[in-house]
């Protein structure tokens, strides 16, 4: 969800604030922390309480925004992470940073990690796929780049493939007018025999990871129109995520196209949604977020529980960090916007090991610090290579002189949250 959801308006409840609405946050909460220069020069910070109702879901009574009714009916099957923090602060170190594990862009994304860990059992498609969904509607959109599911210095066959959603899904892959499925047989087999002598040669690792690629490009001409063509879903299936499912490039349609690839042992999915900078004219904006975004993230939970996929599928939902409490800009009764929060903010995760049903951590009444069992991007990625059966301090990989990781020096496995 990228942009930095607010977890204000979402998933962490705080009806206190209503006490405070449009009085200054006290200085004892913010307590000098930084905030970004686009409300350091406010006068003043006002508190700004979320207009939209709150109610509790489950057997353990998570408090879910109005605006999730679909993710409140799966409230029993995720566990909700109400006190992650980070360490940046501003959208584009803070997404490299969730992504790979370093605010300095170069090192490999949390899917290169992991083909290059346990590599993939589909030799058809790529370990790790990339789908990017086309812009909502209701926010400003931040860039995304390569280089958040890039490999880094891990070999180029580790990075990870965005699959468009016009034309062909990856470029290049069909056969260009005049050339047969033979024809390309043929040249590849022959630029096979030429990059073997190179690699004889020169013994560049590589060019082994170009043949590689080469040929799996080849084998993608049939597995990825087969991927695509979702002609034979059931009617409730597609009615489950939702109307836009049958548009390519929606966010619905990602959903679904994940689940499909799960199937297919594609090893790791990063599906993207943007649009929830939300610094002005949140209320109004969010609402055509979550509309977009609520019913096809229900529907893939509730899709991989009825084929007995989801105890073996892990499912992480978030943002690169939350909104602040106090208001940027104007403040009203039915209008306030919010700026990024790195202090805390929510995750959910489900399936693959994670205890269903429970919420983790806590903040205080201004949703502005953490009181409760922190969770630091380091963290959160130490606990899912711990669910996927990997030791973050063991997956290492020697560059530069030094052996690297995705966790650098830190993280710890939340055991809290693993069932």
């Amino acid at each position: 969800m990228a942009d930095g959801p607010s977890q204000l308006d979402l998933w962490d409840y705080k009806p206190k604030l209503e006490e405070y609405y449009d009085k200054d946050l006290p200085e004892s909460i913010r307590n000098g922390q930084r905030i970004t220069t686009m409300t350091s020069g406010q006068s003043r910070f006002p508190v700004a309480p979320s207009i939209f109702k709150f109610a509790q879901h489950g057997k353990h009574g998570a408090w879910i925004s109005e605006l999730l009714p679909e993710m409140a009916g799966v409230a029993d099957d995720i566990c909700i992470i109400k006190s992650m923090h980070t360490d940046a602060i501003n959208h584009d170190p803070a997404i490299t940073f969730i992504t790979t594990g370093s605010e300095i862009p170069g090192r490999p994304s949390l899917g290169a990690w992991l083909s290059y860990g346990i590599g993939s059992p589909n030799h058809d498609l790529p370990s790790f796929v990339v789908l990017i969904s086309r812009l909502a509607s209701g926010g400003a959109n931040q860039a995304l780049f390569s280089r958040m599911w890039a490999s880094g210095f891990l070999p180029t066959k580790h990075a990870g493939v965005s699959m468009r959603s016009s034309g062909d899904p990856v470029l290049y892959l069909s056969n260009p007018p005049g050339v047969s499925g033979d024809v390309r047989r043929q040249m590849l087999d022959g630029l096979g025999e030429l990059n073997q002598e190179r690699l004889a040669e020169v013994g560049d690792p590589e060019i082994a990871a170009r043949i590689a690629q080469y040929e799996m490009a080849f084998r993608m001409q049939t597995s990825v129109p087969e991927l695509s063509d979702i002609s034979k879903e059931p009617k409730h299936i597609l009615d489950m995520y939702g109307p836009e499912v049958s548009q390519p490039g929606s966010f619905a349609y990602n959903c679904l196209m994940a689940r499909r690839l799960a199937e297919r042992g594609v090893r790791f999915t990063q599906v993207f949604l943007r649009g929830w900078d939300h610094h002005g004219g949140l209320p109004g904006s969010i609402r055509q977020l979550t509309k977009v975004a609520d019913q096809p993230c229900a529907a893939l939970i509730k899709d991989l529980k009825q084929r007995g996929m989801l105890e073996e599928t892990l499912l992480v939902w978030g943002g690169e960090f939350g909104r602040t409490v106090y208001s940027q800009g104007t403040l009203t009764k039915d209008n306030y916007g919010r700026d990024h929060h790195p202090r805390n903010f929510s995750m959910w995760m489900a399936g693959g090991g994670v205890k269903p049903g429970i919420v983790h951590g806590e903040t205080d009444d201004f949703s502005y610090n953490i009181t409760e069992k922190p969770v630091h991007v380091h963290d959160l990625n130490a606990t899912i290579l711990h669910l996927l059966g990997i030791n973050h301090e063991k997956l290492t990989y020697r560059a530069q002189g030094r052996d690297f990781r995705l966790t650098d020096v830190h993280g710890k496995v939340v055991m809290d949250i693993l069932a």
